[in-house]
């Protein structure tokens, strides 16, 4: 574990109350979820749709780890509107150019909290009849939302901590560090 002074400089001198998840120890797990993933989806058009903004990294070393074809594309849902507590609407602001027909669908998330809005979503894109939907999230924390069936592949259980880092952000920052670490 490196030192308060190592910390510093890997975060551009920016504060963060400790390293969670350091980035070989998220390598090797993203590994196995592309082994895992490789093994489930022996057939069929497989597309990975990343939920932006936080998932682009993930997306990106992920897909790189499953040995089969597949497409992939993003969505963008927003269930807050203009305000900071979520209105309970999911709304796509950037819907997917692919075809979801009898396609398998795997979303891949940063991190489930609640899981409302990928409830939601999991509702508009099973509209489309997709051969299968399921879920990757790199985090997943637990003790915030019900079990959900679709949740299949899962990094981490995650902390009750305020996370940053391989794409998870605090105001647009810290998305860049190649770790994960508790914010506050």
């Amino acid at each position: 574990m490196p030192g308060h002074a190592e910390t510093l400089r890997r975060t551009g001198g920016r504060e963060v109350k400790s390293i969670v998840f350091e980035s070989e120890t998220i390598a090797a797990r993203v590994g196995e979820l592309g082994q895992a993933i490789t093994r489930s989806y022996p057939d069929g058009d497989l597309l990975v749709l990343g939920l932006l903004k936080g998932s682009f990294i993930f997306v990106s070393d992920l897909v790189r780890k499953i040995e089969r074809p597949l497409q992939v594309d993003f969505l963008v849902a927003s269930s807050y509107g203009r305000g900071t507590m979520s209105t309970g609407d999911v709304r796509l602001l950037y819907d997917p150019e692919t075809r979801l027909e009898g396609k398998h669908i795997l979303i891949v998330e940063d991190i489930v909290d609640s899981g409302n809005t990928l409830r939601r979503l999991l509702a508009l894109l099973s509209e489309r009849k997709p051969g299968s939907l399921a879920i990757c999230a790199l985090l997943d924390k637990v003790e915030k939302h019900e079990a959900f069936a679709e949740l299949k592949f899962v990094g981490f259980d995650a902390p009750q901590a305020f996370l940053v880092g391989y794409g998870l952000d605090h105001a647009e920052d810290f998305r860049h560090l190649p770790f994960i670490a508790d914010l506050m």
